[in-house]
């Protein structure tokens, strides 16, 4: 078994089709958006395929390490940067192939309009640990 992280992004990553920020979306469009996410976590535990997965809100600030003494310097509270991360999900499965296939369920899910988004997101695996040498 193999560990993806998927990412969903507020923006950064290429537009999707149905390209409606969510906060233009009715109520009745969030809980649709909602419901499918809840859903498709529901049916991988179902699989043993889901890990963990949190919705994110568009806040954040960094934190840096400023020197012994210190304190940590802060930088917000809104990221630098065009990629901010709306939420994420942790799968577990036997392969590359199938993470690219949940994923690209996944990117299906309700937006404006009931349509579906085909959102991109993005697929990264953990890091594993490097094979040891024995003799």
């Amino acid at each position: 078994m193999a560990k993806y992280l998927l990412l969903k992004h507020y923006r950064g990553a290429p537009a999707p089709v149905n390209d409606v920020p969510m906060d233009r979306w009715t109520p009745e469009e969030i809980s649709a958006h909602m419901t499918y996410m809840r859903d498709f976590a529901t049916r991988l535990e179902g699989t043993g395929e889901y890990v963990d997965g949190q919705a994110l809100s568009r806040e954040g600030t960094f934190v840096r390490y400023d020197g012994e003494g210190r304190p940590p310097v802060t930088d917000g509270p809104f990221a630098e940067t065009k990629d901010l991360i709306a939420g994420w999900m942790v799968i577990d499965v036997d392969s590359y192939e199938r993470a690219v296939e949940l994923a690209g369920e996944l990117s299906a899910a309700p937006g404006a309009g009931g349509k579906p988004i085909h959102e991109w997101l993005e697929l990264r695996p953990f890091l594993g640990t490097p094979p040891t040498v024995t003799e």
